[in-house]
Protein backbone atom coordinates (compact mmCIF):
# COMPACT_ATOMS: atom_id res chain seq x y z
CA UNK A 1 0.00 0.00 0.00
CA UNK A 2 1.61 3.44 -0.63
CA UNK A 3 1.43 6.50 1.50
CA UNK A 4 0.02 8.94 -1.38
CA UNK A 5 -3.58 8.79 -3.56
CA UNK A 6 -2.59 11.27 -6.33
CA UNK A 7 -5.70 13.25 -8.28
CA UNK A 8 -5.32 12.63 -11.83
CA UNK A 9 -8.77 14.11 -12.44
CA UNK A 10 -7.67 17.79 -10.66
CA UNK A 11 -7.54 19.18 -13.68
CA UNK A 12 -10.45 18.36 -15.31
CA UNK A 13 -12.31 19.43 -12.33
CA UNK A 14 -10.62 22.66 -11.67
CA UNK A 15 -8.21 23.36 -14.58
CA UNK A 16 -5.13 22.85 -13.31
CA UNK A 17 -3.49 19.77 -11.95
CA UNK A 18 -2.56 18.63 -8.54
CA UNK A 19 1.01 19.90 -7.73
CA UNK A 20 3.67 17.66 -5.33
CA UNK A 21 4.32 19.94 -2.27
CA UNK A 22 8.22 18.34 -1.72
CA UNK A 23 9.13 19.74 1.41
CA UNK A 24 8.09 17.28 3.81
CA UNK A 25 8.69 14.73 1.67
CA UNK A 26 12.37 12.09 0.87
CA UNK A 27 13.77 11.60 -2.57
CA UNK A 28 12.28 8.18 -2.04
CA UNK A 29 8.50 9.41 -1.68
CA UNK A 30 8.83 11.93 -4.53
CA UNK A 31 10.34 8.80 -6.80
CA UNK A 32 7.67 7.33 -6.12
CA UNK A 33 5.01 9.90 -6.83
CA UNK A 34 6.95 10.60 -10.17
CA UNK A 35 6.92 6.53 -10.76
CA UNK A 36 3.61 6.78 -10.33
CA UNK A 37 2.87 9.65 -12.78
CA UNK A 38 4.30 7.84 -15.21
CA UNK A 39 2.55 5.12 -15.59
CA UNK A 40 -0.20 7.41 -16.51
CA UNK A 41 1.27 10.03 -18.74
CA UNK A 42 0.95 12.46 -15.53
CA UNK A 43 2.79 15.69 -15.77
CA UNK A 44 3.70 17.38 -12.14
CA UNK A 45 4.86 20.58 -10.73
CA UNK A 46 7.50 20.01 -7.65
CA UNK A 47 6.69 23.12 -5.35
CA UNK A 48 9.32 23.23 -2.15
CA UNK A 49 11.85 21.04 -4.01
CA UNK A 50 15.53 22.42 -2.49
CA UNK A 51 18.39 22.00 -4.40
CA UNK A 52 20.02 18.82 -2.07
CA UNK A 53 16.57 16.72 -2.47
CA UNK A 54 16.70 17.34 -6.20
CA UNK A 55 20.34 16.11 -6.40
CA UNK A 56 19.57 13.33 -4.41
CA UNK A 57 17.06 11.81 -6.80
CA UNK A 58 18.23 9.30 -9.19
CA UNK A 59 19.95 11.06 -12.61
CA UNK A 60 17.20 9.22 -14.49
CA UNK A 61 14.87 10.83 -12.92
CA UNK A 62 16.32 14.07 -12.17
CA UNK A 63 16.94 14.24 -16.46
CA UNK A 64 12.84 14.21 -16.50
CA UNK A 65 12.57 17.46 -14.64
CA UNK A 66 12.84 20.98 -15.72
CA UNK A 67 14.55 22.71 -12.41
CA UNK A 68 14.66 25.81 -11.18
CA UNK A 69 16.73 26.23 -8.04
CA UNK A 70 15.82 30.03 -7.61
CA UNK A 71 12.08 29.00 -7.12
CA UNK A 72 12.74 25.48 -5.46
CA UNK A 73 10.28 24.37 -8.60
CA UNK A 74 10.50 21.51 -10.73
CA UNK A 75 7.98 20.74 -14.00
CA UNK A 76 7.72 16.83 -14.44
CA UNK A 77 6.94 15.90 -17.88
CA UNK A 78 6.64 18.29 -21.04
CA UNK A 79 7.13 21.71 -20.91
CA UNK A 80 4.53 23.73 -22.25
CA UNK A 81 5.67 26.08 -25.16
CA UNK A 82 4.46 29.41 -23.90
CA UNK A 83 2.38 31.06 -27.26
CA UNK A 84 0.32 33.86 -25.94
CA UNK A 85 1.11 37.33 -24.35
CA UNK A 86 1.91 37.40 -21.09
CA UNK A 87 -1.30 38.20 -19.03
CA UNK A 88 0.36 38.48 -15.65
CA UNK A 89 2.60 41.25 -13.79
CA UNK A 90 4.77 40.06 -11.30
CA UNK A 91 6.07 42.60 -8.68
CA UNK A 92 8.45 41.97 -5.76
CA UNK A 93 9.36 44.92 -3.34
CA UNK A 94 12.88 43.49 -2.68
CA UNK A 95 14.72 41.13 -4.34
CA UNK A 96 14.95 38.49 -0.94
CA UNK A 97 11.39 38.20 -2.67
CA UNK A 98 12.65 36.74 -6.06
CA UNK A 99 12.14 33.12 -5.09
CA UNK A 100 8.64 33.48 -4.16
CA UNK A 101 7.78 35.74 -7.67
CA UNK A 102 9.75 32.78 -9.26
CA UNK A 103 7.31 30.28 -8.01
CA UNK A 104 4.35 32.02 -9.04
CA UNK A 105 6.09 32.44 -12.04
CA UNK A 106 6.86 29.06 -12.92
CA UNK A 107 3.52 27.87 -12.17
CA UNK A 108 1.94 30.07 -14.68
CA UNK A 109 4.70 29.06 -17.21
CA UNK A 110 3.93 25.08 -16.21
CA UNK A 111 0.19 25.82 -17.86
CA UNK A 112 1.50 27.53 -20.89
CA UNK A 113 1.18 31.23 -19.51
CA UNK A 114 4.04 34.16 -19.38
CA UNK A 115 4.38 36.71 -16.95
CA UNK A 116 6.56 39.66 -16.27
CA UNK A 117 8.63 40.54 -13.77
CA UNK A 118 9.26 43.59 -12.38
CA UNK A 119 11.94 43.30 -9.32
CA UNK A 120 13.10 45.56 -6.64
CA UNK A 121 10.63 47.75 -6.41
CA UNK A 122 9.26 48.28 -3.23
CA UNK A 123 8.16 51.92 -1.73
CA UNK A 124 11.31 52.54 0.17
CA UNK A 125 12.39 54.34 -3.52
CA UNK A 126 8.58 55.14 -4.09
CA UNK A 127 10.32 56.21 -7.82
CA UNK A 128 11.10 52.90 -9.11
CA UNK A 129 7.35 51.59 -8.54
CA UNK A 130 5.89 54.75 -10.12
CA UNK A 131 8.42 54.82 -12.83
CA UNK A 132 7.09 51.41 -14.37
CA UNK A 133 3.24 52.17 -13.16
CA UNK A 134 1.79 52.79 -16.98
CA UNK A 135 4.20 50.05 -18.11
CA UNK A 136 2.78 47.48 -15.07
CA UNK A 137 -1.30 48.95 -15.79
CA UNK A 138 -1.24 46.80 -18.94
CA UNK A 139 -1.82 43.59 -17.63
CA UNK A 140 -5.00 42.82 -16.40
CA UNK A 141 -3.56 40.45 -13.24
CA UNK A 142 -0.81 41.57 -10.91
CA UNK A 143 0.58 39.52 -8.17
CA UNK A 144 2.34 41.69 -5.46
CA UNK A 145 5.29 39.57 -3.39
CA UNK A 146 6.10 41.40 -0.45
CA UNK A 147 7.88 41.05 2.77
CA UNK A 148 8.60 43.52 5.91
CA UNK A 149 5.04 45.81 6.11
CA UNK A 150 4.02 44.55 2.40
CA UNK A 151 3.49 48.38 1.82
CA UNK A 152 3.56 47.62 -1.91
CA UNK A 153 0.18 46.03 -2.03
CA UNK A 154 -1.85 48.94 -0.44
CA UNK A 155 0.20 51.54 -2.51
CA UNK A 156 -0.32 49.41 -6.02
CA UNK A 157 -3.76 48.54 -4.54
CA UNK A 158 -4.74 52.02 -4.99
CA UNK A 159 -3.46 52.42 -8.54
CA UNK A 160 -4.29 49.43 -10.34
CA UNK A 161 -7.72 48.52 -11.90
CA UNK A 162 -7.29 44.97 -12.77
CA UNK A 163 -7.30 42.09 -10.38
CA UNK A 164 -3.98 42.89 -7.59
CA UNK A 165 -3.09 39.31 -5.88
CA UNK A 166 -1.21 39.73 -2.71
CA UNK A 167 1.84 37.50 -1.28
CA UNK A 168 2.86 37.99 1.44
CA UNK A 169 6.40 36.79 2.74
CA UNK A 170 8.33 36.17 5.45
CA UNK A 171 11.09 38.60 4.49
CA UNK A 172 11.71 41.01 7.45
CA UNK A 173 13.63 41.54 10.54
CA UNK A 174 11.69 41.52 14.32
CA UNK A 175 8.20 42.19 14.13
CA UNK A 176 8.26 41.22 10.58
CA UNK A 177 7.43 38.10 12.62
CA UNK A 178 7.60 36.00 9.81
CA UNK A 179 5.45 37.38 7.31
CA UNK A 180 2.87 37.62 10.11
CA UNK A 181 3.11 41.57 9.71
CA UNK A 182 3.14 41.77 6.22
CA UNK A 183 0.00 39.04 5.88
CA UNK A 184 -1.95 41.45 8.58
CA UNK A 185 -0.75 44.26 6.57
CA UNK A 186 -1.92 42.71 2.95
CA UNK A 187 -5.82 41.50 4.64
CA UNK A 188 -5.54 45.02 6.71
CA UNK A 189 -5.46 47.08 2.89
CA UNK A 190 -7.16 50.23 2.25
CA UNK A 191 -6.99 49.76 -1.47
CA UNK A 192 -10.59 47.66 -2.07
CA UNK A 193 -10.91 44.59 -3.68
CA UNK A 194 -7.14 43.56 -3.26
CA UNK A 195 -6.86 39.02 -2.67
CA UNK A 196 -4.60 38.00 -0.57
CA UNK A 197 -2.88 34.27 -0.51
CA UNK A 198 -0.40 32.68 2.57
CA UNK A 199 2.66 33.77 3.47
CA UNK A 200 5.60 32.77 0.47
CA UNK A 201 2.49 31.45 -1.44
CA UNK A 202 3.86 32.00 -4.39
CA UNK A 203 1.68 28.50 -6.26
CA UNK A 204 -0.94 29.92 -5.03
CA UNK A 205 -1.19 33.26 -6.26
CA UNK A 206 -0.52 31.92 -9.58
CA UNK A 207 -3.12 29.70 -9.42
CA UNK A 208 -5.47 32.61 -8.69
CA UNK A 209 -4.59 33.95 -11.52
CA UNK A 210 -5.42 31.05 -13.53
CA UNK A 211 -8.75 30.97 -12.13
CA UNK A 212 -9.23 34.70 -13.72
CA UNK A 213 -7.60 33.32 -17.23
CA UNK A 214 -9.53 30.65 -17.02
CA UNK A 215 -12.98 32.24 -16.26
CA UNK A 216 -14.67 32.13 -19.77
CA UNK A 217 -14.07 28.43 -19.89
CA UNK A 218 -15.14 27.69 -16.22
CA UNK A 219 -18.39 29.82 -16.62
CA UNK A 220 -19.18 28.48 -19.74
CA UNK A 221 -19.09 24.62 -17.96
CA UNK A 222 -22.09 25.76 -15.56
CA UNK A 223 -24.17 27.45 -17.79
CA UNK A 224 -27.27 25.73 -18.43
CA UNK A 225 -27.27 24.28 -21.98
CA UNK A 226 -30.96 25.20 -22.04
CA UNK A 227 -33.18 27.63 -21.13
CA UNK A 228 -35.15 26.74 -18.32
CA UNK A 229 -38.25 25.50 -18.79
Amino acid sequence: MTDFNLDFQREQRLGFDEAIFCAAKNSAQIEAILSQAAMHDGRFLLTRLAADKFMNLTAAVRGQIDYDGVSQTGIYGAVKPIQKPAQVALLTAGTSDIGVAREALRTLNYYGEAGREFNDIGVAGLWRFTGQLETIRAYPITIIVAGMDAALVSVAGGLLAGVVIAVPTSVGYGVAAGGVTALHAALASCAPGVLVVNIDNGYGAACAALRVLNLDTAVGRFLPREAPP
